[in-house]
């Protein structure tokens, strides 16, 4: 499962949703349903875009932990 850190780095930042919203030139709600993990994407543009004002790593935002359903799992998909 990819877990959002947004709201750790927005407190590293000191920087609140509103204002982080304003400057990449997206809407608090969007930006929202993003932290909650309740977006089904996010555009490229959007995370350089994130990545540039926070002065982070995509990492920072997000994060990878498995799942108890993937857990022991390939998830490769076959190539067949």
């Amino acid at each position: 499962m990819i877990q959002v850190n947004l709201d750790r780095v927005l407190v590293e930042q000191k920087m609140t949703s509103k204002e982080l919203a304003e400057k990449i030139g997206i809407t608090a709600v969007n930006l929202s349903k993003f932290k909650t993990g309740k977006a089904k994407g996010v555009r490229f543009n959007t995370l350089n875009k994130l990545c540039a004002t926070l002065n982070c790593q995509p990492g920072d935002i997000l994060e990878y932990t498995p799942d108890e359903i993937n857990q022991g799992k390939e998830n490769i998909p076959n190539k067949s």
